[in-house]
């Protein structure tokens, strides 16, 4: 729990809380014991503090662009690459392994940690905590204003090529430094591709590129 505490950059008043959010269903069904009604709040409490962080971050947005950016940060795919680099794959504890690779369980259990700070530290704690560990992929603009997906997505509706499907294509780089290979596909067989740190950002690469093929 220490080494945990260490890379989470937050040292629990309450430990139990830690550990409660770390626990898996398989390993305690019991509600008061795992990490559910704790990943319940921390969904909501993260919420929050994206929207605070976006609020003051980019004071020259409108509501449009912050909710494109909201939703990038907030989705399960950012949520899950998140918890991986907090290791929580590593400590989060349950029945098989597979689990641990499981982007929806990667996500509830970093949602249940943020909940779980709230209840030892408050708001701002847990503000402070997302802060530290979002703030990068804000600054990257996981979620630019009217993103290339979104944009081919209008695109391929408009010329009638169905909806864009997105595939990994490759992954490499190390553990703290990945590289992803992402594909998009439209009806037609059109293929494009793109690379970037996170899976989203990758997407949007290969969606800039297909962009471009059909202008």
């Amino acid at each position: 729990m220490e080494t945990l505490q260490e890379i989470l950059k937050y040292r629990f008043k309450d430990r139990k809380l830690l550990e409660k959010a770390i626990t898996h269903g398989s390993i305690n069904p019991d509600v008061d014991n795992n990490y559910e009604r704790l990943e319940f709040l921390g969904d909501r409490v993260l919420g929050v503090a994206i929207a605070s962080l976006l609020y003051r971050i980019f004071p020259n947005d409108p509501e449009g662009n912050l909710s494109q950016r909201f939703v990038g940060l907030v989705c399960k795919e950012t949520v899950a690459e998140v918890a991986q680099t907090l290791k929580l794959d590593y400590f989060m504890r349950v029945a098989t392994d597979d689990l641990r690779t499981n982007e929806n369980v990667l996500c509830d259990v970093c949602e249940a940690v943020i909940g779980a700070i709230y209840i030892d530290a408050g708001v701002d704690g847990a503000i402070e905590f997302v802060n530290n560990h979002w703030r990068e992929l804000i600054d990257k603009n996981v979620a630019p204003p009217k993103d290339s997906k979104t944009k081919l997505q209008e695109l391929s509706h408009h010329l009638k090529l169905g909806t864009p499907q997105y595939k990994l294509v490759s992954r490499s780089g190390s553990e703290h430094k990945p590289l992803f290979e992402m594909e998009v596909l439209l009806d037609d067989g059109q293929s494009a591709q793109g690379s970037g740190t996170s899976k989203k950002l990758a997407e949007f690469a290969a969606a800039e590129a297909m962009l471009e093929r059909l202008k």
